[in-house]
């Protein structure tokens, strides 16, 4: 190789780590000279995500945010939610409306490689079911034949649902609508027999349904729904921002540390606890942080399972056994990497 070839090769290299560099720096920056979070969510779901009558969110989705906003900003206050519908969220996320999507969204193969997104996460378990009125008497999605189906457009819901039903060999007669009030709507006006979505989607919208008694989330479980937050992709920074702190909430949850007690464990003798809280080592500087970034996200919040149980465990209107959302050491799947 030439001397001049080699040097025209390493000054490209040199632009392009130079340009990655920049990429990298890109999200946080402009979040902080805002000096705020924009975070993407539903335009209401019990549990997830939903705004009171005074516009107060709150939810998992909504939590995961608070977090990030906290590890960031060392306050959760400073978040705006933007909420959008399922055919908005994408758009919003890929055009910088928002800098995080955090609204039960199933991660797949074609949004994480063509979509212009990169998840950071599972944060829920979940699985798609059929909701129906407990008058029909059904047991099971086998006797659904025939049924019209209402779900809603643009999701993961739309496309599971023709895959069960041609699979089975059934026919059904979809019933599509862009927004979810719509969609919920039309099922209970009757003008369908079936409601699709999220298993804790079901339970989240059956609440709203007048006498909740009166509607079935039937037993079968017809697809993955691993649910978590988005970031565009060639921002590599960004993304372990927001896959550190759902982590950090994780490990949290693990080591005993919560919302109450973090004060007098970071005063312990435990390692991991201490690298966790930033009383021992430097890890915030790698994802651009000060050093007690995971203390602030789970002071704020709580860890993993004070979040769960708050917002959709049963503690709360939905009562959603944790299941495959428990820690992996109680045979769930939430698992998280651990801070060294």
């Amino acid at each position: 190789m030439t001397s001049r070839l080699r040097t025209g090769l390493l000054a490209v290299t040199m632009l392009a780590v130079g340009a990655s560099a920049a990429s990298a720096q890109a999200t946080l920056q402009k979040v902080r000279d805002k000096g705020e979070l924009t975070c993407g969510v539903n335009t209401g779901l019990a549990g997830f995500s939903a705004p009171d009558d005074k516009g107060n969110w709150t939810g998992l989705d909504v939590d995961v945010c608070r977090a990030v906003a906290a590890a960031i900003f060392k306050d959760p206050a400073k978040v705006k939610f933007v909420p959008l519908t399922a055919k908005e969220r994408f758009t919003a996320l890929q055009s910088g409306e928002i800098d995080v999507l955090s609204r039960n969204t199933t991660w797949t193969m074609s949004r994480d490689t063509s979509a212009g997104m990169s998840f950071t996460g599972v944060t829920y378990y979940d699985g798609q079911g059929f909701m129906v009125k407990k008058s029909l008497g059904l047991k099971s999605a086998k006797e659904l034949s025939g049924a019209s189906v209402c779900v809603q457009t643009g999701t993961t819901t739309e496309l599971n649902v023709a895959d069960y039903f041609r699979k089975n060999k059934m026919d059904y007669k979809p019933v599509v609508f862009e927004k979810l009030p719509e969609t919920l709507a039309a099922y209970n006006a009757g003008r369908c027999d079936v409601y699709t979505s999220d298993a804790s989607q079901l339970y989240a919208t059956r609440l709203t349904l007048g006498d909740p008694a009166e509607h079935v989330v039937l037993p079968d479980v017809i697809s993955k729904e691993p649910l978590g937050p988005a970031v565009r992709q060639g921002d590599a920074q960004w993304g372990n921002i927001v896959r550190w702190v759902f982590f950090a909430l994780v490990n949290a949850e693990e080591l005993g540390v919560t919302a109450k007690n973090i004060d007098e464990m970071a005063q312990g003798q435990n390692p991991e606890i201490k690298r966790l809280l930033g009383k021992e080592g430097e890890f915030g500087k790698g994802i651009g942080l000060d050093v007690d970034w995971g203390y602030q996200a789970i002071k704020s919040v709580g860890n993993y399972g004070e979040m769960f149980e708050r917002n959709v465990g049963e503690g709360s209107r939905l009562k959603i056994a944790r299941g495959q959302n428990a820690l992996w050491t109680d045979g769930g799947l939430q698992y998280a990497p651990p801070v060294r």
